[in-house]
């Protein structure tokens, strides 16, 4: 089943977010090249796609698991979670219809 990792990020994560970047998406490659991600990025803070000094304000994943606890495990061991860069996160199953 998919399930949404919906992540908000603390004020000014910028440079949290550019540290830990790496090892964030190289566990992103491993879901897309296991051909469990669905859809992966961020939040710009403002109404552009390269939000520039203003950053992002969090992050949408969209991955299949084989259960919600699995999903909140993989969401637990995030770089991004271990960095600091979020503030919040929240987990939920995904029914995709489209």
């Amino acid at each position: 089943m998919y399930y949404t990792i919906i992540a908000e990020d603390i004020s000014n994560s910028l440079e949290k977010r550019l540290a830990a970047r790496p090892a964030h998406v190289q566990r992103l490659e491993a879901l897309r090249d296991d051909g469990r991600l669905l859809i992966a990025g961020p939040h710009p803070a403002i109404d552009s796609e390269d939000p520039g000094e203003e950053g992002f304000s969090g992050s949408l994943i969209v991955a299949e698991f084989s259960s919600l606890a699995d999903a909140e495990q993989w969401a637990a061991d995030d770089p991004y979670q271990h960095a600091g860069v979020y503030s919040k996160v929240t987990i939920k199953p995904f029914k995709r219809v489209f």
